[in-house]
């Protein structure tokens, strides 16, 4: 039984931003940048990255500047971007404060710490990466920062985002 077909909260196309609109019809890979360790680790699911080949390579970003993880980013100067896959959608989620965290956003045990921040699990493809310099940009952070090291996983298919919801490719 499906009570709505829509959200009934949702702000009505006509009256939302047209650049918000555009954004959302842009697919978007989703990734999780994580920074900090113990207890000072935060993180935050980012579908707003690009990553430009270089020597060395860089990674832009759009972030939230009063975000728990741009605190400790900014704090450490380093982070870790890793790309989720379609199993990921409650911890994209669970990031994006979208989803309750009982026991903390890092309460799981696979998490792995490395010298740039924390990873979610050992065989994911992630970056380590060292902040570069941060601007406001919009209403958010503009990110650039330095790949340090590249750990190449499994070859899994990306999560995306598109219209407001995850997608997958088929």
């Amino acid at each position: 039984m499906t009570i709505h077909s829509e959200d009934p909260f949702a702000t009505p196309d006509a009256l939302r931003s047209p650049v918000r609109r555009l954004r959302g019809r842009m697919a978007s890979t989703v990734t999780l940048w994580t920074a900090g360790e113990g207890r000072g680790r935060a993180g935050l699911t980012v579908s707003s990255a690009v990553v430009a080949d270089g020597d060395p390579g860089h990674v832009l970003g759009l972030v939230d500047d009063e975000s728990e993880f741009w605190s400790a980013a900014e704090d450490t100067g380093r982070f870790v971007l890793t790309l989720l896959g379609p199993g990921d959608r409650q911890l994209a989620d669970r990031f994006a404060g979208l989803m309750p965290a009982p026991g903390g956003l890092f309460r799981d045990d696979w998490w792995v710490q490395s010298e740039h921040g924390p990873v979610p699990g050992a065989d994911r493809t992630s970056a380590g990466c060292s902040v570069g310099e941060a601007r406001p940009f919009g209403w958010g952070l503009l990110v650039a920062a330095t790949i340090d090291e590249v750990r190449l996983g499994t070859a899994a298919d990306p999560l995306l985002h598109h219209r407001g919801r995850y997608r997958e490719l088929r």
